[in-house]
């Protein structure tokens, strides 16, 4: 017999608000030693250390240590995923303070390793509608003339084999409240709009992303789009 996954540990994990927070001020992608994750959840190091432990136990983060630093990560696009879902109910129910995410975070963000807010709605918006994506129920299938104008923008479209992750995934952005390209395509248009200096990260907020001058221009003579 085939038991049910245990979801009330997994949720159990999470339901911690330092925790949430710590998992929250992870969803950029990239690794933080645990001082700086103490400090976004406002906890002591000694309680940060018994948090982190237990998010690595459980599978939420991977931690990797250099010298005599610890710094950590969220342990696979999985974990961003499930907490990425998470975002829209949380928004929905329990009335915030704060009606509009803020302006930075609204307009482009990370949302773990692709693109999302106003600007990844809007590259999504028009993908699709220049015939390069076609939307499907979960996820966006890539067209012919899709596979050229990616291939010339660089970005890489050969789905790695031995990776279970999906090719392309259509994330509910919680902000806008509606999809935006996740996935391995959206984790390489990311990589390479942020190599070709068309975006830079935010110095502001941890996960804010900026459109340079370049990326303005680039932007409209690729996909039409004008953000300001």
């Amino acid at each position: 017999m085939i038991e049910d996954p245990d979801v009330a540990s997994v949720a159990a994990l999470m339901a911690v608000p330092a925790r949430a927070e710590i998992l929250l001020a992870l969803m950029h992608g990239q690794s933080r030693p645990a001082g700086e994750l103490a400090r976004f959840a406002g906890l002591s190091p000694q309680a940060a250390t018994a948090h982190l432990k237990k998010l690595v136990s459980g599978g939420f983060l991977a931690m990797v240590t250099s010298g005599r630093h610890r710094y950590y990560r969220l342990a696979s696009p999985e974990v961003a995923q499930a907490i990425e879902a998470l975002m829209p109910l949380a928004r929905s129910a329990r009335p915030s303070p704060y009606p509009k995410p803020a302006q930075p975070l609204q307009k482009a963000r990370s949302c773990y390793d692709h693109v999302a807010g106003q600007l990844g709605v809007a590259m999504t918006d028009a993908l699709v509608r220049k015939g390069y994506l076609i939307e499907n129920e979960r996820d966006y299938r890539v067209t012919t003339s899709g596979a050229s104008w990616f291939c010339d923008l660089g970005v890489n479209i050969q789905p790695d084999p031995r990776s279970r992750r999906a090719f392309t995934r259509k994330c509910l952005d919680w902000s806008e409240r509606r999809y935006h390209l996740g996935g391995v395509l959206g984790a390489a248009m990311l990589e390479t709009f942020l190599d070709s200096g068309w975006l830079a990260r935010s110095s502001s907020h941890r996960r804010a992303l900026r459109i340079t001058h370049a990326g303005q221009t680039e932007l409209w003579r690729y996909l039409e789009i004008e953000l300001r």
